[in-house]
């Protein structure tokens, strides 16, 4: 992982997602593959059966792969569980919280949003009294890890309380399985979406959702979409060994694959350390450079961290941005409306050693704050 740029690989990606992938991952895609053949098909299914179990680990579950990016498959999940009369409460702390709803809102799903605030962890109060008041109230949604701050979003504590009040519970777990430990069986999730790119190391475009069977079978002919049919979708490939009904991205699943080869290689349990230490260090270094990060300890994810700018007049984001490109670093523009931040990510092909150049790549490029 203690690698220098290359022509080709010219930074590290210090984000949430798309991430730093290793090289074996990405040489993947130089092989062609035919979406009908039995070697393909059969990666389709071992690439299932992994996933359910590192989601749920319990009988009951399944999973089925889509094509797209992770705003895509919750809006897969959104239209295609929610019936006609059906209500949707998102519990919202963050853009993708609100991104959520706003998914809802342009399938003209009913959708009532309980916001917490930016920097504010998820209202329990707020949710018992809702569903315990508004009966017409069917599904749950919320951001398992709210990577507009790096708020890590308590699904357990949530899911308890849903199932009390026996509606159907939707997760964003696009940012954080592989990550952070979560158990969508324990937790009572009914739903979880996630992606191929962000903490189980493969490539963009590939993503997937766990669910439990028996509330998946319920959602036959809810779909408001024709390609983005979860219901249709896991059928096609349950039925036909794995087919998709529309031309897969090969290569992809193809990458997935060899990303799951390596997190078996490393284990769940170390990746889970690692980026836990990546953090932390990040977060020592850049509190010594003057760089406050924007949520306390308890709240922070090992995933990303949000930093407010540094109170010096002379700071400019987007040049302190170009210098660190320069230097073979990208970290993301913040995503919070309450205060300027910027957001390092620490997953992905990155370790300590990366970490450490880093800090040492941001007291280089504050240079010219210094005159």
């Amino acid at each position: 992982m203690d690698r220098p740029p290359t022509a080709e690989n010219s930074y590290t990606l210090l984000a949430p997602g798309p991430t730093t992938t290793s090289n074996t991952v990405r040489t993947t895609i130089f092989r062609d593959l035919s979406p009908w053949d039995d070697d393909f098909l059969s990666l389709v299914q071992d690439i299932r059966e992994k996933l359910t179990a590192l989601a749920a680990g319990a009988e009951g579950y399944t999973s089925v792969l889509f094509q797209g990016s992770g705003t895509a498959i919750l809006e897969a999940v959104i239209g295609s569980v929610i019936p006609e009369d059906g209500r949707l409460l998102v519990l919202a702390n963050g853009a993708y919280g609100q991104r959520l709803a706003q998914i809802a809102g342009r399938l003209k799903i009913p959708c009532v949003v309980a916001y917490s605030g930016e920097t504010n962890t998820l209202d329990m109060v707020r949710l018992e009294r809702t569903l315990a008041h508004d009966p017409t109230i069917s599904h749950v949604a919320m951001v398992h890890l709210e990577t507009a701050t790096g708020m890590l979003n308590p699904v357990a504590d949530v899911g308890r309380v849903v199932k009390r009040h026996q509606k159907t519970f939707i997760v964003d777990g696009v940012s954080s399985l592989g990550c952070v430990p979560l158990d969508a069986a324990q937790a009572g999730v009914d739903f979880l979406a996630g992606v191929s790119e962000t903490g189980l190391g493969g490539l963009p475009g590939l993503g997937f959702v766990v669910a439990r069977r028996q509330a998946l079978l319920v959602t036959e002919g809810r779909a408001r979409s024709l390609t983005l049919d979860l219901f249709d979708q896991w059928q096609t490939m349950e039925k036909q060994w794995g087919r998709w009904r529309f031309t897969p991205p090969t290569q992809l699943v193809r990458a997935f694959q060899q990303a799951f080869r390596e997190l078996d290689e490393e284990t769940l349990t170390a990746r889970f350390d690692r980026f836990r230490r990546n953090h932390n260090i990040l977060v020592g270094g850049m509190t010594s450079l003057s760089f406050r990060p924007l949520l306390p300890e308890p709240l922070r994810s090992p995933v990303v961290t949000a930093f407010h700018y540094p109170e010096h007049s002379a700071f400019q984001f987007d040049r302190f941005r170009r210098e660190l490109i320069g230097r073979g670093f990208v970290l993301y523009p913040g995503k919070v409306t309450s205060a300027p931040t910027f957001r390092v990510g620490t997953i992905g092909q990155v370790d300590h050693r990366v970490v450490g150049h880093f800090l040492g790549a941001v007291e280089q490029s504050m240079y010219w704050m210094k005159g």
